[in-house]
């Protein structure tokens, strides 16, 4: 199977209309009875008068990643983040409104560890042993990270379900299953990025996570961002969201703008389990792929959102 046609058929997969051109610059769906089948979007999903529909997905996504310069100096870590233009956030995110006072946050390593000194071995060891907060009691497992140590890309999640907590790795059930075929879709594999969650252990009948255990739990996605130094950070669901930028904005109003946690551009989309229970929302998802996409190429991202 050619790449154009596997990346078609993780579009389809997704639940996405994959469009090819016709000669005269029309496009033509791949399957023409795909549109009687494919979920339709409630707002936004109607192409514009003009345009290809989906931007011609499937040429976009054949074309390879572009190579990028990776940061040379680790972010230092953040109480938080807020959306703002492209640039630095170093002095102006720290507002009264919007950040917790680290002397407030409860430690999650043992006093005199300094977490921000820790390499992956050590902060892996210490998410393991960490009992501070009460999920310790029922988790069966923690669940770290896994992924490239060397990755542009990072994906945060809101927390571990049955099947991470099982097997200790973050999304490997069906929600892991679409991240797969949505990160596929723009020319991406599995082992090319890295991927956490804000927090490490499976709240208890997939719950959302409390506030304090997520205070609890954020200073090791920090240091992971530190240690990683992507590129580019797709948060994906309102958890993580909140979490990582301290807003109470709804996720559709996050979408379609670039945010920053200290220096790294964040991108906000859907949870692929929201996805499932609303196949409606997969085409927006997919604009916040594309959007993210050219973001991380160091291209003009314009506006994602639908």
């Amino acid at each position: 199977m050619s790449d154009t046609a596997q990346r078609r058929a993780y579009l389809q997969a997704m639940g996405i209309q994959a469009w090819v051109r016709r000669a005269g610059g029309f496009p033509l769906a791949a399957s023409e009875t795909a549109r009687d089948t494919a979920p339709l979007a409630t707002d936004g999903g109607a192409p514009k008068a003009g345009e290809a529909v989906m931007d011609a997905v499937v040429d976009s996504a054949a074309q390879p990643l572009a190579p990028a310069a990776r940061a040379t100096t680790a972010p230092q870590l953040c109480a938080a983040a807020r959306p703002v233009p492209v640039g630095p956030c170093a002095q102006d995110a720290h507002t009264e409104s919007s950040v917790t006072s680290r002397a407030d946050v409860p430690t999650t390593t043992p006093p005199g560890t300094d977490i921000r000194g820790l390499d992956w071995d050590a902060l892996q060891a210490a998410v393991t042993r960490c009992t501070a907060c009460g999920l310790h009691a029922t988790r069966t497992q923690t669940v770290f990270g896994t992924g490239n140590h060397s990755a542009d890309w990072m994906i945060v999640g809101e927390a571990p379900g049955a099947d991470e907590d099982r097997q200790g790795e973050p999304f490997v059930g069906r929600a892991g299953q679409l991240l797969n075929n949505m990160l596929r879709a723009i020319g991406l594999q599995r082992e090319q990025v890295y991927i956490a969650n804000v927090i490490k252990c499976r709240p208890p009948n997939n719950r959302n996570p409390h506030v304090d255990e997520v205070s609890r739990c954020l200073d090791y996605l920090q240091r992971q961002i530190a240690l990683l130094k992507p590129r580019l950070i797709l948060v994906v669901g309102r958890v993580a969201a909140h979490s990582l930028l301290k807003v109470d904005t709804p996720l559709g109003r996050l979408r379609g703008q670039v945010h920053h946690f200290c220096a790294t551009p964040v991108v906000v989309t859907y949870h692929p389990a929201y996805l499932l229970r609303t196949p409606r929302d997969k085409a927006k998802s997919w604009d916040d792929l594309r959007f993210a996409r050219r973001l991380a190429e160091g291209r003009d991202a314009g506006s994602g959102q639908t």
